[in-house]
């Protein structure tokens, strides 16, 4: 038996939430893969299910995202797991938003999910984190987590779900590696950079190809004082 935890907290209010991308992932998951119907056991909602014939209980903790290692420890307990058979999805501000990285291990980096699974499950379980993105102030970070995503965010974010879905097997092997790999292909393009300027004047790029400058006239006058007048 292994966990496969989403972090989000529960109710209408917070469904939509950038924090709630662990419960969409978890969601993903249940709607792509062959699992049971959704119950209620360890203050959380579960089902049970197989991925590549490995026992798989997917968990959404109901405690609210502070106290979600009161939820996964217990569930911990009850099937006599180790940390190392726990794997959690959770937001993560210090990755682009539709970047994901796995790693086993390490510190909570501030946030309260994790700081609670680390209290109640010991650090060394597996963490998919899933990109955000950060707002670019300190001050704007609680409303860019607690807020929802934006309608242009389900270009990448759909997918994104989707292919987690698909690919969870290959959290069950190895580092993760082969996870990162399959979902990084899948990843939004960088945008092309724009060609740099010719070196000319914005009037000489704004005069079409070929087009001799007037000689004569109030138009050759303004060009002989913005550019000099050659014929001294």
């Amino acid at each position: 038996m292994k966990i496969f935890a989403g972090l989000g907290n529960p109710g209408p209010k917070y469904q939509g939430n950038r924090h709630n991308i662990g419960f969409m992932a978890i969601d993903a998951i249940h709607r792509k893969l062959p699992f049971g119907p959704w119950s209620k056991k360890f203050k959380a909602e579960i089902a049970e299910g197989e991925i590549d014939g490995e026992k798989i209980l997917l968990m959404k903790p109901q405690t609210f995202m502070n106290l979600s290692g009161d939820s996964v420890g217990e569930a911990m307990r009850f099937f006599k797991l180790t940390p190392a058979d726990i794997t959690v999805f959770h937001d993560e501000l210090d990755l682009p938003a539709a970047k994901v990285r796995v790693k086993t291990g390490g510190g909570h980096g501030g946030h309260n999910g994790l700081k609670s699974l680390d209290a109640h499950c010991g650090r060394d379980y597996r963490r998919v984190r899933l990109g955000i993105g950060h707002p670019g102030d300190k001050e704007l970070v609680h409303n860019h987590v607690l807020g929802d995503f934006a309608k242009v965010d389900q270009t990448w974010l759909d997918p994104l779900l989707d292919d987690i879905a698909l690919n969870a097997g290959l959290l069950l092997v190895g580092d993760g590696s082969q996870f990162m790999n399959k979902l990084a292909r899948g990843e939004p393009k960088e945008p092309a950079p724009k060609p740099k300027p010719s070196g000319q004047s914005h009037i000489r790029q704004a005069r079409p190809h070929g087009q001799k400058p007037p000689v004569t006239g109030p138009m050759a006058d303004m060009l002989k004082k913005l550019l000099g007048d050659k014929s001294d």
